[in-house]
């Protein structure tokens, strides 16, 4: 069953931030790299479990996939995926976790 893919908030502002850092050397790898995110993201739409679950969390809804050096987490449900987080490897996630539990509690799923 194909899943609808959702990008919280949060998640678009990394992916956003991302760009940005990407974008002041060029524009055209910027669009490019976008682009492969959004791919891999769509992507979850029939195969979600496909995800490591995220270490850190310790939850079997919670997984990841890897996009060039960052990490795509999202949370699976039976009808949707959302996009949770779009953070570099090198970002120490569970710090990152803790300080954003209150929006991925505030998600809507």
């Amino acid at each position: 069953m194909a899943r609808t893919v959702r990008w919280t908030e949060t998640a678009i502002e990394d992916l956003d931030e991302a760009t940005g850092f990407i974008a002041r050397d060029s524009r055209y790898y910027a669009a490019a790299f976008v682009r492969e995110v959004r791919g891999a993201a769509r992507s979850l739409d029939f195969s979600p479990e496909r995800g490591r679950v995220v270490p850190e969390v310790d939850r079997t809804d919670i997984r990841e996939i890897f996009v060039k050096s960052h990490r795509l987490i999202y949370q699976v449900t039976n009808r949707q995926v959302f996009i949770l987080a779009f953070i570099h490897g090198a970002r120490n996630l569970a710090f990152l976790w803790e300080r954003r539990a209150d929006d991925y509690r505030k998600t809507n799923h």
